[in-house]
């Protein structure tokens, strides 16, 4: 009986390995039928976006997307060595500044032909400053994903103490405001405004609300000395000469605290804030803080100029299945997965149609945003310009702010380094000069 037992115990044993294996095989097969599409994203979006490629992967069974997950802080030189090695991915969550760079490698795949045929991808559907930001040379290089902007964050209780029951809508009122901010706390260290001078992203919006162009030659010389750029650097070095704003960046260790006990009024920052702002001010606060559109530049129309920024999707010249990876950009790009997508990540919706969503229609906090990206443009395309704003801008905003050089000197300097940067650039300029 004991070897009977033993012989049936084989026996289920052998089949239920056999079982096993040949369902191994047979998923095997399966998988290797698909056509896959490799899919980096940066961040949390990776696991966010997971939730719609399995929705994506229901509507064509026969394509496979592989989700690859990168840190921020990892992906420029992720994305550099893939190149390098050959080893792209076929699409790619894009920081917008990061797209010329790649484009000057010759690395990704121009999209125009794909929009020219496309029912869901159109330039009409998108902010206008935002979409221009994947134009180079002429082509189109990404499609928005998300957006993102700065607008002024504020505390409202304190403007209407001070006789502004709506925030400033131009230059002047926001010095104006700020001055009577000021006034208010006295002799308190209390400030009006909080321009951290290692957020490089003030001092370019001012500027180019002044109509400075930033470079010049083509992208291949600084342009900050000049007068454009000139007249908005002054105006917020006033705002640190006359403690508007606090010059010690360590006198601000948390941000939050910081807006909820009155140390700062008013503070230029992104959508991510309003989660945050949400959830780190005391209940009491949350009918005393507001978000609005930047002021204008002296007499020009309100809302003023703002950054055009956020994520987009790019395709690599590498990718094998281009018409199955654009069917998923295409897919991203759907008003009801814009809006999907939003409810998962907070990401605002590039698509312009996704903002009618009752989510994002009634938040009060949001509609700045909105008003804001009717009035966004790109910051110049050249692939130096993160090393340029971040080395450097922060660099000479921080000698200005602390009086370590005079604001024209700064500039003169700021000029001189980012003309050191940029001399590969000149270098390349001359040589197809001389060539045609």
């Amino acid at each position: 009986m004991n070897k009977l037992k033993n012989i049936v115990r084989h026996l289920l044993f052998y089949l239920t390995f056999a079982f096993i294996v040949l369902s191994e095989l047979s998923c095997s097969n399966s998988t290797s039928n698909k056509i896959q599409i490799n899919f980096w994203t940066m961040g949390a979006e990776a696991e966010h976006v997971q939730k719609l490629t399995k929705q994506f992967e229901k509507l064509n069974p026969n394509i496979v997307v592989k989700v690859q997950a990168i840190p921020w802080t990892a992906a420029h030189e992720k994305l550099i060595t893939a190149y390098a090695s050959e080893t792209t991915p076929d699409i790619v969550q894009m920081g917008n500044t990061w797209i010329p760079e790649f484009v000057a490698l010759n690395s990704l795949d121009s999209l125009d032909s794909f929009v020219d045929q496309s029912k869901v991808v159109h330039s009409k559907n998108y902010f206008p400053g935002i979409w221009r930001t994947n134009i180079i040379h002429n082509k189109l290089y990404g499609i928005p994903w998300y957006v993102d902007t700065r607008v002024l964050f504020y505390r409202s209780d304190i403007l209407k103490r001070v006789g502004y029951p709506d925030p400033p809508k131009n230059w002047n009122e926001l010095y104006d405001v700020s001055k009577k901010i000021k006034k208010l706390y006295g002799s308190e260290q209390k400030y009006s405004l909080f321009i951290p001078t290692n957020e490089w992203a003030p001092f370019i919006i001012f500027g180019m609300q002044a109509g400075a162009d930033l470079l010049k030659d083509d992208n291949s010389l600084g342009d900050f000395s000049e007068d454009k750029f000139q007249i908005a650097f002054n105006y917020l070095m006033k705002f640190y000469k006359e403690k508007f704003a606090p010059v010690d960046m360590t006198e601000v260790s948390n941000v939050y605290q910081a807006f909820a006990s009155g140390f700062f009024a008013m503070y230029i920052t992104g959508p991510w804030n309003v989660a945050e702002f949400k959830n780190r001010l005391p209940k009491s606060l949350q009918n005393d803080w507001m978000t609005a559109p930047l002021p204008a530049y002296d007499n020009q129309k309100y809302p003023g100029l703002s950054l055009a920024g956020g994520s987009s999707l790019s395709m690599f010249k590498s990718c094998k299945h281009k018409e199955e990876a654009w069917k998923l950009i295409e897919f991203l790009s759907e008003k009801s997965n814009q809006v999907e997508f939003y409810h998962l990540s907070t990401d605002l919706p590039s698509v312009i149609d996704a903002w009618q969503d009752s989510t994002l229609k009634n938040d009060k906090y949001l509609k700045a945003f909105y008003e804001q990206l009717q009035n966004v443009i790109p910051t110049p395309k050249v692939p130096e310009w993160e090393q340029i704003v971040s080395a450097k801008v922060q660099q000479y905003a921080e000698y200005g702010a602390r009086e370590k050089v005079s604001p024209t000197a700064a500039l003169k300097m700021l000029d001189h380094d980012v003309d050191k940067i940029l001399e590969k650039r000149r270098w390349i300029l001359n040589k197809e000069r001389k060539s045609n």
